[in-house]
């Protein structure tokens, strides 16, 4: 039976509640949209392969719970990601200004060369869109490709386990397809 797809990523999105993480992973995994969530209780996940370049990527797209009440448990989906996308929400300055305190978090929790996308968000504004949708989804593609081009997948000396070694550089470009 073959893989259904070259490589796994894990994506992590963080930012301040409210500002619209789960609308994101929702509208890129299952291509639906609500005006009405709930606030997310510690962690939550979807999956989608995309095509980048010719490779079938699966993306394991973390959405995170933005209040402070959660970053302990939060904190520890850190380990592993390979991207991290940090939202803001274009209507509320104070979620912006908080992206330091989320880039600190980063830097305390994650490892070293993790991608990073920061994204503004805000899904209830559709009258006020600046950005097309099709442009925000290509957002989790830009991250799975530059994850794709700084690291390829070989497996450590006397062990099956993948470990991730720096790729080739980074190239402008390229084919993405949501799958």
């Amino acid at each position: 039976m073959a893989k259904a797809y070259d490589h796994l990523f894990k994506l992590l999105l963080i930012g301040d509640s409210g500002v619209g993480k789960t609308c994101l992973v929702i509208r890129f995994a299952e291509d639906s949209f609500s005006s009405t969530y709930i606030s997310t209780i510690g962690i939550d996940f979807k999956i989608r392969t995309v095509d980048i370049d010719g490779k079938k990527i699966k993306l394991q797209v973390w959405d995170t719970a933005g209040q402070e009440r959660f970053k302990t448990i939060t904190t520890a989906y850190y380990r592993g990601a390979m991207g991290i996308v940090l939202v803001y929400d274009i209507t509320d300055e104070k979620s912006f200004e908080n992206i330091q305190n989320w880039m600190k978090s980063i830097k305390e929790n994650a490892y070293a060369g993790v991608e990073r996308l920061l994204l503004g968000n805000k899904c209830d504004m559709e009258a006020k869109r600046k950005v097309q949708r099709e442009e925000a989804e290509k957002a989790f593609c830009t991250l799975a490709r530059d994850i794709l081009q700084k690291y390829s997948r070989k497996a450590a000396p006397g062990s099956s386990r993948p470990l991730l070694e720096p790729g080739p550089p980074r190239k402008a470009g390229g084919k993405c397809s949501l799958g």
